[in-house]
């Protein structure tokens, strides 16, 4: 087969989905999965949408039209600021946007306008993380500005968080996030329909025993893809970790020293010798590089040791297994090295599990618990 490749289990994201969502549901928290980490791809937001959630959010609008293409009818927000020559389609293909700036805000307006609609916008709070964000004092007055634009309707609030800082929120946090909705609505009124209290760093809280206040929903793209949790990297208890695998092909496989020779000058006759290590090991290089994935975060077999990568080659230690020219090595990846494979064009992307899209969320209460063996 096709080398590199990645290959996409749908059927393990389609439960991942499904637990998530059945579990957050449960306490009055919907789902939104964000599909920005696999470049809007249609198989993998139909999966997420059979696993319950409530809508899709991507921060490029190339991967939103994609999905619009491919026949995906749901409600889709664009998370990241609309840039000024993207006005018209964020109109066009999103339903909702998150929004920091007045002049992007009124720029939606005219575009809704001219397009004869009516463009939802949520805004982002500064909570922390520095990133994108309104300053909590600021807020009322913004939001107040916001319901006086025409074009777009006030749908509520939302932050991140371990996006820059890597700090995983606290219960403190959603208790302020909730106090400012609470704020916003009594100065501009019943405005705030959603609050969602950022992505999947927030499930060590969500799944504790936490009240969550007002806030209604969270954004969830590496728990639903990866089962893992972003700030730890650790798996999380009853998701798979195993969707995705990355498949490179072996161009090479050699016994060679551990390490480079050693130059040295011989003192008596300033000659230049070559020292050999006679520490020798297989070294295997794979058809895969920097231009591919974040090699730094693969993971590889038992006992194949990663030593390094160039552009385009990777290098591990194969001295205790068996491989052969032309044979294929499976790994696994995190977050990053998962968003630069699918997003390298060079790297095949291969789906399992596919079923017939429907192309909208299904209710959460509605969806049977498959645990798949």
């Amino acid at each position: 087969m096709t080398s590199p490749r990645v290959e996409i289990d749908l059927t393990k994201i389609r439960a991942n989905a499904r637990f998530l969502v059945r579990r957050l549901c449960a306490g009055g928290l919907s789902v939104t999965g964000v599909t920005k980490a696999v470049c809007g791809n249609p198989d993998i937001a139909e999966a997420m949408l059979d696993g319950g959630v409530v809508g899709l959010a991507d921060a490029r609008i190339n991967n939103i039209a994609r999905m619009r293409k491919a026949g995906i009818t749901c409600p889709i927000s664009m998370i990241r600021a609309p840039l000024v020559d993207e006005m018209a389609d964020v109109i066009w293909y999103c339903d909702t946007s998150y929004n920091t700036e007045m002049d992007t805000i009124l720029q939606l307006g005219e575009a809704a306008k001219q397009q004869n609609t009516l463009h939802d916008v949520i805004l982002m709070v500064e909570m922390g993380d520095m990133r994108e964000g309104i300053l909590p004092g600021n807020l009322i007055n913004f939001a107040t500005r916001v319901i006086a634009t025409p074009g777009v309707a006030l749908k509520g609030i939302a932050a991140n968080f371990a996006c820059m800082s890597n700090l995983a929120p606290m219960g403190g946090d959603m208790v302020r996030l909730s106090q400012l909705a609470v704020q916003v609505e009594g100065g501009c009124g019943d405005f705030v329909e959603l609050v969602s209290g950022g992505g999947s760093a927030n499930l060590p809280w969500a799944l504790g025993e936490n009240s969550f206040g007002r806030v209604n929903n969270l954004r969830l793209g590496e728990a639903i893809l990866l089962g893992t949790d972003p700030v730890t990297g650790h798996p999380i208890s009853g998701l798979h970790t195993d969707a995705f695998a990355l498949f490179a092909e072996v161009i090479e496989t050699k016994l060679k020293s551990s390490a480079i020779p050693t130059a040295l000058i011989a003192p008596k006759h300033g000659i230049l010798k070559l020292v050999q290590n006679d520490d020798l090991r297989i070294r295997t290089i794979l058809a895969v590089g920097e231009q591919d994935t974040d090699t730094s975060g693969l993971t590889f077999p038992k006992e194949i040791l990663f030593i390094g990568a160039t552009s385009d080659h990777a290098v591990v230690d194969t001295t205790k297994s068996t491989v052969s020219v032309g044979s294929e090595m499976k790994m696994g990846m995190n977050y990053s090295a998962l968003k630069q494979a699918m997003s390298a064009p060079d790297v095949v992307k291969i789906v399992h599990g596919k079923q017939e899209m429907n192309g909208s969320a299904k209710d959460c209460e509605t969806q049977p618990y498959l645990t798949l063996v």
